[in-house]
């Protein structure tokens, strides 16, 4: 199988270092910058469980068109950035190859193959660009694997390593089982869902709270379940999610104990979104707040801890946003 990990930051570089190093497909990697020569130099280099797994890609570059045709493409951007790799990710993929998106948040497909609303979500996929080229081609992934890139070609893994894939029509096709037979055999613990909506939203209630509070104030999980205030503050978010969620048609409002969830937050884990703070990127607002409060909306359910969260996440985007232009 040819699999091409297209955006090589830290997720990227974990399934990449394991792909590699399992020499169970020929991998390449659409990377940049001080990243893209560490790769090229090296390779990747992946630290977890006190060990260090190392891969070296077939190709990397930081220019698609010069790839061959993909059976596999994972795209590890942020989601406010996979509407740019629509074009050039339907230019990669082969007669019947797919792409995969393990992307945090609510995702950009989520009315298709499912659901009386066949059509786009304009606030994760603006122009359409996603839906009208890769609705079709693409598996949805949930993943529980906490990384984080420490230097460049370097990721350091800590915690879980499990991904769950499922196709946005929830069938069990031999696309999706292929999918989790290769990363199985490459040391990367995968499962097929029977539904992989509800396993989003299992994960997506967690950081739903976790990632906009991380990001506007600086603490890590458990500084902000031990602290009264923010602990109230991420309980409500967490429970307006989940009000949400039941009105979609997944209700997890008895499976999951939102004050345990937030309790047992992972101790010291730097949520994704607070490390793009640090580093100056844009923020995954939409998929985490916006694209939950235009649902609230549309199905009158009221969310007010989100209504005020949600500006002031879109305050500090916009910042980071000009300070970067």
């Amino acid at each position: 199988m040819k699999v091409c990990i297209y955006g090589v930051g830290a997720v990227g570089g974990h399934l990449a270092a394991r792909l590699c190093a399992a020499g169970k497909a020929e991998v390449s990697v659409i990377a940049r910058g001080a990243q893209l020569d560490a790769i090229r130099r090296n390779g990747i280099t992946l630290k977890s469980g006190g060990k260090e797994i190392h891969g070296k890609p077939a190709v990397a570059t930081d220019d698609p068109a010069g790839l061959g045709k993909q059976d596999l493409v994972i795209v590890t951007l942020k989601a406010h950035a996979a509407p740019g790799a629509a074009a050039p990710v339907e230019r990669l993929l082969a007669a019947d190859g797919c792409v995969m998106f393990p992307l945090n948040g609510l995702t950009w497909w989520w009315r298709y193959g499912r659901g009386p609303k066949q059509e786009p979500l304009p606030l994760l996929d603006p122009q359409a660009e996603l839906w009208t080229r890769l609705r079709e081609r693409t598996l949805g992934c949930v993943i529980y694997s906490p990384n984080e890139v420490v230097s460049p070609g370097v990721v350091s893994h800590v915690g879980g390593n499990r991904f769950v894939i499922g196709e946005p029509t929830d069938e069990k096709t031999s696309r999706v089982q292929a999918v989790v037979d290769l990363f199985n055999a490459s040391a990367i613990t995968a499962e097929v869902s029977p539904d992989i909506r509800a396993e989003l939203l299992r994960k997506f209630a967690g950081n739903a709270w976790s990632n906009p509070l991380g990001a506007l104030t600086g603490r890590v999980q458990s500084e902000i379940s031990q602290d009264a205030d923010l602990k109230q503050i991420a309980m409500r978010i967490m429970r307006e999610t989940l009000e949400v969620a039941a009105a979609l048609g997944w209700d997890l409002r008895n499976e999951i104990d939102v004050e345990k969830n937030v309790s047992r937050a992972s101790l010291g884990a730097t949520p994704s979104m607070s490390q793009d703070v640090l580093l100056g990127r844009p923020l995954e607002v939409e998929a985490h707040l916006g694209q939950t409060q235009a649902f609230a909306r549309e199905l009158g359910v009221p969310v007010p801890t989100i209504d005020v969260v949600l500006p002031l996440l879109r305050g500090l985007d916009a910042s980071i946003r000009s300070r970067k232009s």
